[in-house]
């Protein structure tokens, strides 16, 4: 230990300090120079040198003028000062270091202790880890064995359930009657024959032999009293006035499980109860159908005959087939009238025979149609859903309806050939349109086939009748359908009425070949129209009766709506030429001086050196003549339009246009004597152009 300075005192309840005199231990420090720094290597010097330029410290030494040995050496002098410091105050610490390194060694000496405490405990635990182990390893086996038996016993169990015969279901199906507990238990009964027939198992088992032949009994059994069940069922359906589709609903789809018993475990005689069902279905419907249809016959309302034509003359068919048929079934050979409300009511029901006939009502053949289809729908639909859940089959239903439709095309075969009914005929190709439309909705295919059948054959036979019109037009005899009279031709009006029907039906359908037709047919009226004008001897006669025509086709065709289209431009492009030719025959009857003048000389130059110039005396007579009498030549001519034209709005149209060009022809004359040499002798003879306007606006204000 060192020994304690004899000036150091030492102070009472302080411990003695040891203290080092580190300048006697040390001695004085002394730097000598480096004998050998002339064999230190220069190189890189220079570098070293410019680098150093920019260092802060070598610009502060270099700034007071110190040499770097001698700053070298403070430093050193001072860093050899501080480590002793640094040593003094380590040794001013040792007591507390020497009590660190003995709490060090005490706690070194617990752990010793604990660690071999904690070996024991590992051991003992390693011991245990074994023993749950070998617990674990043994609760697994358990576990496996207790498995594999509830599997042996589960399939054991569901083996004796699956084959095994109870008493009750041989009661059930033996004794019992056909009800729903009936079919629960052929449910049982079917899946215990298909476990015996598939199971790879049962095969190799020795209760085989005991079941099989009780199940194949049981099996029998059920399909006789099946067989027996539905036949009395079926029985009910070809009883009078029963209503079908309440049975089939409410009594028949509660047994559906039976039917697929039969077809699964009875084939033969799932067949036999089909081809029954089939066989009364289609009795039973056909039947009906046929009662229904002939029913229905006696409500039928004949329209038209094959003398019903446009261009056959009325005076030519016996009065005595006309003398009981009323006025207004007569128009409706031709007129759409109201019977285009069929199509507004096409999901109305059916009729009822016996209460229309009670009511003493007749009906267009198309209402029947209607009806008949509209039944055949509704049957169709039901029957067809009905096949589809209860047999499970749709090819039933086909072999159903094979009677009903064969009745239906008997029906229609029968009608059609002495239909001549072309509206009729057009109502009932919208009608099969919008039913097809109705079973797309329904998204019930089983009338495709049918109702595409029907419009194929109502097609030809409309196409037949409206040639048989077309016809009539061009091979009528014009001298006999000719009358005296300028007002519209009944085969006019007939025309225009049946093409208005024609395109009203079109409407939303957009069918090319129906308007090529129409088109057809527009040709062959033009033609007899301008046949039957040309035997007027008058050009004005022929013109008026034009003109009448055209504007009743046009009245005709704009009340049917506004879809006239092509036809509807045509005749008003016929009736504007023709109303300018009238005009122009008109104004010629009354005023043939002026308008000669006017066309052949008023556009002359009256001061030209021409051969023959405008005078005053060839002007005079005109514009006299045309003073005295122009107000009763226009009442003339207003009279004339009056009684000419059946349509009064036409008329005051036409009269309106001759005097406007009436007008026209006197102010070119006005306005020609102007310019003739002493033509102003003539101005008061002249009549003021504001004295015609006011005629015309009285004439206007009657129109």
């Amino acid at each position: 230990m060192t020994e304690v300075a004899p000036n150091q005192q030492v102070e009472p309840n302080d411990r003695p300090r040891h203290v080092l005199d580190l300048g006697a231990f040390v001695g004085e420090l002394t730097v000598e120079d480096d004998a050998s720094s002339d064999d230190v290597s220069l190189e890189g010097l220079e570098q070293e040198l410019h680098d150093c330029k920019t260092d802060d410290v070598v610009a502060m030494i270099l700034s007071k003028g110190t040499t770097l040995r001698d700053y070298t050496r403070d430093v050193e002098n001072n860093l050899r000062q501080i480590e002793l410091e640094s040593i003094e105050d380590y040794i001013k610490e040792s007591d507390n270091l020497v009590s660190l390194h003995d709490q060090i060694h005490d706690c070194d000496t617990i752990l010793s202790q604990m660690e071999k405490l904690l070996s024991g405990f590992q051991a003992e635990i390693g011991s245990i880890s074994s023993d749950i182990k070998i617990l674990q390893e043994k609760s697994m086996d358990m576990g496996l064995k207790l498995k594999n038996r509830k599997a042996a016993e589960s399939k054991l169990a569901k083996f004796v359930e699956d084959i095994i015969v109870p008493p009750r279901m041989i009661d059930i199906i033996v004794d019992g009657e056909v009800n729903e507990e009936y079919m629960r238990t052929l449910e049982i009964l079917s899946k215990k024959i298909k476990f015996v027939e598939i199971d790879t198992m049962v095969k190799t088992s020795q209760a085989l032999s005991d079941v099989q032949p009780e199940l194949e009994k049981l099996r029998q059994k059920a399909v006789s009293k099946i067989f027996d069940f539905i036949v009395q069922k079926l029985n009910a359906l070809r009883k009078p006035k029963t209503n079908v589709q309440i049975l089939q609903q409410s009594v028949l789809l509660k047994y559906k499980y039976v039917i697929l018993f039969l077809k699964e475990q009875g084939k033969e005689v799932y067949l036999d109860i089909r081809a029954a069902y089939i066989d009364t279905m289609n009795k039973v419907l056909s039947a009906n159908i046929r009662a229904y249809i002939q029913a229905l016959e006696k409500l039928q309302l004949d329209i038209a005959t094959s003398n019903d034509l446009i261009g056959v003359d009325t005076r030519s068919t016996s009065l005595f087939l006309r003398g009981r048929e009323p006025l207004k079934n007569r128009s409706a050979v031709f007129a759409l009238g109201e019977r285009i409300n069929i199509l507004k009511e096409i999901e109305e029901p059916a009729l009822i025979p016996h209460i229309a006939e009670a009511s003493s009502k007749k009906y267009p053949y198309e209402v029947l149609f209607r009806s008949l289809h509209k039944l055949l729908m509704d049957t169709a639909a039901s029957e067809y859903l009905f096949c589809d859940e209860f047999f499970g089959e749709q090819s039933t239903f086909y072999d159903i309806f094979a009677g009903p439709f064969s009745v239906i095309d008997e029906h229609l075969n029968s009608i059609l050939p002495n239909c001549y009914d072309a509206i009729g005929l057009m109502l009932m190709i919208r009608i099969i349109y919008k039913h097809q439309l109705i079973m797309s909705r329904r998204r019930i295919p089983c009338l495709d086939s049918y109702l595409d059948k029907v419009n194929i054959s109502l097609w030809p036979r409309f196409k037949m009748v409206f040639d048989m019109h077309l016809n009539s037009l061009r091979n009528a005899n014009v001298r006999t359908l000719w009358e005296d009279d300028v007002h519209p031709h009944y085969v006019m009006r007939r025309y225009a009425e049946f093409t208005a029907s024609l395109i009203q039906l079109n409407v939303d359908y957009g069918d090319g070949q129906l308007e090529l037709n129409l088109e057809r047919l527009r040709m062959a009226i033009d033609d007899l129209l301008v046949k039957l004008a040309k035997l007027f001897q008058k050009p004005k006669s022929q013109t008026v009766f034009l003109i009448n025509n055209y504007d009743m086709t046009i009245a005709v065709l704009k009340e049917a709506g506004p879809e006239g289209g092509k036809i509807q431009m045509h005749f008003e492009e016929l009736l504007k030429s023709n109303t300018s030719i009238y005009v122009e025959e008109l104004l010629a009857e009354h005023f043939s001086e002026l308008i000669k003048f006017v066309k052949t000389r008023a556009s002359e130059d009256p001061s030209s050196s021409s051969e023959r110039p405008i005078s005053v005396n060839e002007v005079e007579p005109i514009v006299k003549d045309f003073g005295s009498r122009w107000k009763a030549a226009i009442e003339l001519m207003h009279n004339d339009v009056i009684t000419s034209f059946s349509n009064f709005l036409c008329g005051m149209e036409i009269l309106r246009a001759a005097l406007t060009q009436l007008l026209l022809y006197y102010t070119r004359l006005s306005d020609c004597m102007k310019k003739i040499v002493g033509g102003s002798a003539l101005n008061k003879d002249l009549v003021s152009i504001s004295s015609i306007m006011y005629e015309i606006r009285k004439y206007s204000r009657t129109f």
